[in-house]
């Protein structure tokens, strides 16, 4: 990559992308929560046809985190990247334009394949491009990237929706392709990906295949147990982001403008748990971060249900938010250390894709124990979840991503 400097340079720039991408990609797919109930009324769907819509779109993701994971290992990350960019754009502008309702299917499964392909490659990215011992802070970055482009999509739709309708909020969504021009123009492939593909060519190693995660009894177990870890991860935020609102307001008596704050301050919360976490994983490990996160989860969330004032609400919202889903800037560095840089990028989109498309269905357990139990169920359900998760985390080999900065080179 150059000189120092040059090295330097390059490394902010694949930092920068990969924040502006995961935002990008966030602020896209977020859109629909906020038109989802206007879909429905304007197609005379029912609630569960709506609701399939974001089904779809996580299914959609599924798919292309695997397809667009094994082509960016193959073809160049830098390349797929800018695919995925421009499919989840596209996808999402043409929204604007559907006139039925399996059109929408249609589109929000492409843009769920766009989606679903960019979040492994921008974390290969910045794994490749930075020292073991600083991966975990600077995918904490990307991820608060993410949270980011949540707020630039409610932002936007409380400006534009009142003004010119839900349609007109999708056709923002075609902005992220200016990052494709930025990112073609700018930058190069990692010379940790050239390097794997000259050795592929002399025959050192094998190119990049799906079967690859499983090929041995120990990554089988890795890619399993990182896949349920995952799964966790993203049924807890779901199940928390979806159902807490509502039931503040049903059943604790909190206003609509009350939860609104209350969303604020969570996501505030997850932005300073993110950046702490990152912290923790690079000077601690794998074990003792996720172990000390999922403890504090687990217990926090339980607790929350005997928060009754407005204060205790607020405060609890921040510290569910802070460990809950400060954990989430850790997955793209944790799962990174165990794969090869062939694989990197598949290993990456597959694994938590396929936890976003299982724990994206968690909301529908959380009604279950609403409908049936109480508020108190559902949340014991989310603390065992992350239980089980630190368990896991605990039989996964010693302490990965601890003490490597004696065994690599500063970034």
């Amino acid at each position: 990559m150059g000189n120092t400097i040059e090295s330097s340079k390059y490394k902010k720039k694949i930092l920068a992308s990969s924040m502006l991408g995961l935002g990008l990609e966030s602020m896209d797919i977020m859109f629909l929560s906020f038109v989802l109930s206007s879909i429905i009324a304007e197609f005379g769907i029912s609630s569960a046809a709506g609701g399939s819509i974001v089904s779809i779109t996580n299914f959609g993701m599924l798919v292309g985190g695997v397809v667009f994971g094994v082509l960016a290992d193959k073809y160049g990350r830098i390349r797929i990247f800018t695919y995925t960019i421009f499919l989840f754009s596209v996808a999402t502008a043409l929204m604007a334009f559907a006139d039925n309702i399996y059109f929408i299917y249609i589109l929000r499964f492409l843009a769920g394949v766009g989606g679903g392909g960019e979040f492994g490659i921008g974390m290969a990215l910045v794994a490749e491009v930075f020292a073991k011992q600083k991966r975990g802070r600077m995918t904490s970055w990307v991820t608060i990237g993410g949270q980011l482009g949540a707020i630039a999509a409610a932002l936007l739709a409380a400006l534009i929706i009142p003004l010119f309708g839900w349609r007109a909020l999708f056709i923002t969504g075609i902005v992220p392709v200016l990052l494709i021009f930025y990112v073609r123009r700018n930058l190069g492939e990692t010379e940790e990906w050239k390097k794997a593909q000259t050795e592929i060519k002399k025959g050192k190693k094998k190119d990049s295949s799906l079967s690859k995660l499983f090929n041995t009894p120990k990554r089988a177990y890795t890619t399993v147990a990182l896949t349920i870890m995952s799964t966790v991860q993203v049924a807890g935020y779901f199940g928390l982001m979806n159902w807490l609102p509502s039931i503040l307001q049903e059943q604790l008596g909190l206003s609509v403008s009350g939860s609104s704050l209350w969303m604020i301050s969570t996501i505030i919360g997850m932005c300073l748990g993110m950046l702490l976490f990152g912290q923790i994983l690079d000077r601690f490990g794998a074990k003792t971060s996720y172990g000390i996160f999922l403890i504090a989860s687990a217990a926090s969330v339980f607790l929350y249900v005997f928060a009754q004032s407005a204060v205790t609400i607020l405060i609890g919202g921040v510290i569910v938010g802070f460990f809950a889903n400060g954990m989430n800037a850790g997955y793209g560095a944790l799962i990174s250390s165990f794969y090869p840089t062939e694989i990197r990028s598949t290993a990456n989109n597959t694994i938590f894709n396929t936890g976003r498309a299982i724990g994206g269905l968690s909301p529908i357990a959380i009604g279950f124990f609403l409908d049936n139990y109480s508020i108190t169920a559902a949340m014991a359900f989310l603390s065992t979840l992350y239980m089980i998760s630190l368990i896991i985390i605990l039989t996964l080999r010693n302490n990965p991503l601890k003490g490597m900065k004696h065994r690599e080179k500063n970034a």
